[in-house]
Order: structure tokens, then C-alpha cells, then sequence
């Protein structure tokens, strides 16, 4: 699995003195995750996300990752529609916040905008980012609280990944997808939940997974692993793949 977080090209710190005249307009483009085929998820998006996408672990064993799969083979999201639409009812938090992110410097975060999204611009065309006397402007306020609940649940998703990872329940996983016309593409480099190790857990343990809501992000991760099948007809409107093999 190659989980593409590279569509951000030019991030950069938002200021007033430079971007006092800037606007973004978000539009329902999503052109820019046109060669990603996983975006990190959190835990609070599994109950969501679980019904359309597989979602995986990235990572290692040992500090794994979840992630929503979008396409079998590398540089292609085939959830990606005409036009630059979303084919899908849930977008992913990683994707709706694009083109904004937070950079850490000197122990504080700092709003960030990449400044080569098609939507950013000085036209007037959009959201404006400041107003005439250099105060943020309610757009900005409502992408900053935004980012911090991102960034909270960010946190707690590490929590949990560290735990299925304490307790060694991951393992690497291949995925098959055998296209209606033959070829049979494999994606692996990801990891999911072994269901035996799982069931072999010690009763106090699965009551504290339970206690947390942790054993429900566990089903819902192995229950979205069926989505995998979904891809095969997402694929059935694709040219097929040149490769059958993504590492």
C-alpha cells in the first residue's frame, strides 16, 4: 500500500502580511487526490467511512496507522469521479481539510495553506482570509477549530493504535481483487486485526476494549475489510492496470 500525503506542495504558514488579499475557494474539486489511493483516517470516521471504504493499518507493527483504501493500484483514487467529484457519500477529514494543515514549530502549531491549490487565489474568488483591518476572518476561525478537533482526534486514534499494537493483534495482510476480465491485482503493505488473536484475548481485556469503545472501532475496521469487493467494480469502469502488483 503506498499512502500518498504528498498533496500538499507548497504548505505554508498563514500571515496576514503576506496573504491579507488571499481567498480559497474550496469548490467540490477533489482533482488534488487524483494519484492518492489511501488517506489516513481517525477513529472517530471508522463508523462512517467503515460502510464504503476498507480500512486498513499503515505503518508498523509497532506504531501503525489506520487508512481508508481508494484505489488498488499506486497513484489512483478510484473514488475520484468526473470532473474532479467525489464518488462516495463519506469524504474523508484528511481530504475535507485540504488545503489547509497545521506545521508544529517551537511547540505550537501553526495554520498552514498550500498555496498552489487551484482554489487559492487573489480574485476575490471564495473565502477571504482577513479582513481590511488584518483580523481573520469567521472563515479562518471555523478552519482553525476544525484542525484542533482534527488534531484531537488525531491523539486519541494514536491511543487506540497503540493499544491493538501493545496487545499484538495486527498482522500483514495482501489484498486480492480479481477484475471481471481476468487479471487479479494485489495490494499489500498495510496491516488488519487477526480475528483468532482477537478471540484469544482474556475476558477483562475485550471488557476494557469494550469499556472504551475500542472493540467497536476493532469490528468495524474487520467488518469494512468486505469493501475490498466494492473496488472490483470501481475498477470495472477503469482501463485495466499495466502492473497487477502495488508494494
Amino acid at each position: 500500500m503506498s499512502t500518498q500525503l504528498l498533496i500538499y506542495k507548497s504548505a505554508v504558514p498563514i500571515s496576514r502580511h503576506i496573504h491579507h488579499d488571499c481567498f480559497v475557494d474550496i469548490g467540490a474539486n477533489y482533482a488534488f487526490t487524483a494519484e492518492v489511493n489511501s488517506v489516513p483516517l481517525m477513529g472517530v470516521e471508522f463508523p462512517q467511512a467503515s460502510h464504503e471504504y476498507a480500512i486498513v493499518f499503515g505503518g508498523t507493527l509497532t506504531d501503525p496507522t489506520p487508512a481508508a483504501i481508494l484505489g488498488v493500484r499506486g497513484n489512483e483514487n478510484l473514488f475520484l469521479g468526473e470532473n474532479g467529484s467525489w464518488q462516495g457519500k463519506y469524504i474523508p477529514a484528511f481530504v475535507r481539510r485540504y488545503p489547509f494543515v497545521f506545521s508544529h514549530a517551537e511547540g505550537k502549531f501553526l495554520l498552514c495553506v498550500d498555496e498552489e491549490f487551484a482554489g487559492f487565489n487573489r480574485e476575490g474568488r471564495g473565502e477571504r482570509l482577513f479582513n481590511d483591518d488584518g483580523s481573520a476572518t469567521p472563515y479562518v476561525d471555523s478552519i482553525l477549530k476544525f484542525l484542533q478537533d482534527y488534531q484531537t482526534h488525531f491523539h486519541a486514534t494514536q491511543r487506540f493504535c497503540h493499544r491493538i499494537s501493545e496487545l499484538g493483534l495486527l498482522e500483514p495482510m495482501t489484498a486480492q481483487v480479481t477484475m471481471e476480465s481476468g487479471p487479479t491485482l494485489a495490494l499489500g503493505g498495510f496491516m488488519a486485526i487477526n480475528r483468532e488473536k482477537l478471540k484469544a484475548l482474556p475476558a477483562e481485556t475485550l471488557a476494557e476494549l469494550a469499556k472504551t469503545d475500542e472493540l467497536e472501532l476493532i469490528y468495524l475496521h474487520l467488518h469494512s475489510l468486505r469493501n475490498f469487493d466494492d473496488l472490483r467494480e470501481r475498477l470495472g469502469h477503469q482501463r485495466p492496470a499495466d502492473a497487477p502488483t502495488i508494494n
